[in-house]
């Protein structure tokens, strides 16, 4: 009898599951809700201003982007008004308009098939300068128990899986301006891991004046006075900064989930890489670009549009230009910075510019950087200003973020 063998067959992996995106929310300056806000984009209309949130008049900047028009009854009850924080008030907002954008119906969800990852960076700062303002001036017994968690940064993902009975995988991200792109990357891991839908994206709002004294300690702001000019990113003569408030929430979703129920689909998340650097001699943001783009499975070539950081400080935007140039060549990418018009919003701006990039992909149209009428000589990007640039065919965009502290993040949307 001759003995026999038999190779086990080799096993093939599935591949990762496809992450979608089928809902969008904004509460930014500029507009209050995304085709508020994106209109005001396309026409060039900046968010930023005086401020007005509180007397600015003793500090050496008065400038911010605040969101408009947001009436804090008419987004959240009477119940929840005394518990939360502006930035968890604008962040419910945004959830349901994400939700209600996507159509989606959580109640036919499997009970732990949603959940909520959001990043942020400030917390309730608002509430918790209140809180301090009684307790000094007024006695502990003064403090409200609501202090316990409306100051603190996960409290967002909290209040909005309460509202909307989101019971699945969540959590809260903490990496400053690329805390939006980490979110959304950390949502997809948990739609890879069985999750049907998760509502993810970041939004801050610090402006207030203990909020005001963390940022001017934090340096960078821009101290010129006219709203036109004093942020703007690339530029020669760029100055630093504008501190702004909102951001966006996104519904990510399992893309055969979505197409089994008809959703409207924006764009997938195609790849995502973070990186951090260790010292403040070499940046990180190059290889976080490069490890998105081979997540994505694509090559520079295949990159319609970029947009950009856009820090609006010299060494700053000169070091993203050298990233931007090093993997598409000079001047070899159209690249934006819409933010120039709503200022930089910590966990919020990297969120928005997800949400501009996949409605750039909608609408086949490039938002442009405004305030800087070209790049400076040491900046060879090809940055569209002024007005919108039409005419393009675009099917993917990275998008890039640098947090305070070291922190890239780099995500690939792709056009469904």
């Amino acid at each position: 009898m001759t003995a026999t063998t038999s190779t086990p067959a080799a096993s093939v992996e599935a591949p990762p599951t496809t992450a979608v995106f089928t809902g969008i929310g904004v509460a930014a300056p500029g507009g209050l809700g995304a085709g508020t806000w994106w209109a005001s984009v396309l026409r060039g209309q900046s968010g930023i201003g005086p401020v007005t949130r509180f007397d600015a008049s003793p500090y050496p900047v008065r400038l911010a982007g605040e969101v408009p028009g947001f009436v804090d009854e008419d987004h959240v009850s009477s119940r929840l008004l005394p518990q939360t924080d502006r930035v968890t008030r604008l962040s419910l907002a945004a959830a349901q308009e994400a939700l209600d954008h996507a159509g989606v119906d959580l109640a036919a969800l499997p009970p732990y098939a949603a959940g909520v990852v959001t990043s942020n960076s400030a917390g309730g700062f608002e509430f918790g300068q209140r809180e301090l303002q009684a307790l000094w001036s007024r006695g502990p017994q003064h403090v409200s128990a609501y202090q316990s968690f409306a100051w603190f940064y996960a409290v967002n993902s909290g209040q909005i899986s309460i509202k909307h009975g989101l019971r699945g995988a969540s959590g809260v991200v903490v990496s400053e301006q690329a805390g939006g792109l980490d979110a959304v990357a950390h949502a997809r891991r948990q739609i890879r891991k069985g999750a049907r839908l998760v509502v993810t994206g970041g939004l801050d709002s610090a402006l207030c004046p203990w909020g005001w004294a963390a940022y001017l300690a934090g340096g960078g702001m821009s101290t010129c006075e006219d709203p036109a000019r004093a942020y703007r990113p690339f530029a020669e003569d760029a100055c630093g900064h504008v501190v702004g408030e909102g951001g966006a929430l996104l519904v990510l979703e399992d893309a055969a989930a979505a197409a089994e129920r008809g959703a409207r689909v924006y764009g997938s998340l195609a790849g995502h890489s973070a990186t951090f650097d260790a010292s403040p001699e070499r940046s990180g943001l190059a290889d976080a670009a490069a490890l998105a783009l081979a997540d994505a499975g694509c090559v520079p070539a295949d990159v319609d549009l970029v947009l950009a950081d856009g820090a609006g400080e010299r060494d700053a935007d000169r070091a993203e230009a050298e990233a931007i140039a090093a993997l598409f060549g000079p001047y070899g990418v159209p690249v934006t910075a819409p933010k120039s018009m709503a200022g930089r919003l910590a966990a919020g701006g990297a969120a928005l510019d997800l949400a501009a990039a996949l409605l750039a992909l909608r609408d086949q149209v490039i938002p442009p950087t405004t305030g800087t009428e070209r790049p400076a000589a040491d900046c060879p990007v090809d940055l569209v200003t002024g007005t919108p640039r039409t005419g393009v065919e675009l099917r993917t965009v990275l998008v890039l973020a640098r947090g305070r502290g070291g922190f890239n993040s780099a995500a690939v949307v792709r056009a469904p």
